[in-house]
C-alpha cells in the first residue's frame, strides 16, 4: 500500500470514528428529554398539587414523568412513549434524586411537579422497609456525578448516571437478589419504568 493510501485509509478512519462519536452524542441527546436542563413554567402543569402528590409517595418511590421542554415531547414522538423522565423520592427532605444535563442532583417536590405536564408514582417491586432507606441513601451518595450521556444508547459509562438508570440502579442490590422474571434491558426507557413497580398515582394523559 503507497504511503498516499495508507493516509487516506487513516483519515477515512478517523472520519468515520469521529461521525461515530457523533451520532452517540446525537442520539444521547436526542433520546432523553431527562438530559434537558428544564425551566420551570407553572402555567402549564396539570399534574395536581404537591400536597396531592406527597399524601401519595413513600420514600424511595419512583416519579415518573412527561416533562414540559420541547425535548420532552420529542422523546415521547421517538419512543411512542407517553413519559419523558425518572427519578427517585426522598421522604426525609421532601426531594426528589434526580439525573439531567446538569448531573446527578436534587430538586423540591414542588419544582419538580411545576416542571412536568404529567407525573406517575410508580413504587418499585424490589421496595420494602429495608430496601427503600438503603437505594435512597445509595442514590444520595450519587450527588454531583455527571450525566451518562452514552448510556441511552447502551454504552454505561463509570460513575454516570441518566434518569432511569439512576432510579433502577438505585435499587441494585435488592434487584441482584431478587432478579424480575421481566429481564431489565441495557437502556431502559422512561415510558417502561412501569413493567417493575405498581402505579400508585398517575396525573393523566397530557392535553
Amino acid at each position: 500500500m503507497s504511503v498516499f493510501r495508507a493516509c487516506r485509509v487513516e483519515m477515512f478512519a478517523a472520519t468515520v470514528t469521529a461521525s461515530r462519536f457523533a451520532a452517540i452524542i446525537a442520539c444521547a441527546a436526542v433520546f432523553s428529554g431527562c438530559a434537558v436542563k428544564v425551566a420551570i413554567d407553572t402555567n402549564k402543569t396539570s399534574v395536581g398539587t404537591a400536597v396531592t402528590v406527597k399524601a401519595l409517595l413513600t420514600h424511595g418511590d419512583w416519579l415518573v414523568a412527561r416533562g414540559i421542554h420541547k425535548t420532552d415531547n420529542l422523546v415521547a414522538s421517538l419512543t411512542n412513549m407517553p413519559l419523558s423522565h425518572a427519578a427517585i423520592y426522598d421522604a426525609d427532605t421532601n426531594e426528589v434524586i434526580e439525573a439531567d444535563g446538569t448531573g446527578v442532583h436534587t430538586i423540591s417536590l414542588e419544582d419538580f411537579l411545576a416542571k412536568s405536564h404529567r407525573v406517575m408514582v410508580i413504587t418499585p417491586i424490589w421496595a420494602n422497609e429495608t430496601t427503600r432507606p438503603v437505594a435512597v441513601e445509595r442514590a444520595r451518595d450519587w450527588l454531583g456525578l455527571g450525566y451518562n450521556y452514552t448510556g441511552l444508547i447502551g454504552l454505561n459509562t463509570p460513575d454516570r448516571f441518566y434518569c432511569t438508570q439512576l432510579a433502577v440502579d438505585a435499587y441494585k442490590e435488592a434487584i441482584n437478589a431478587n432478579p424480575p422474571q421481566n429481564p431489565l434491558p441495557p437502556v431502559i426507557l422512561p415510558g417502561q419504568m412501569y413493567y417493575w413497580g405498581r402505579v400508585i398515582y398517575d396525573s393523566g394523559a397530557v392535553d
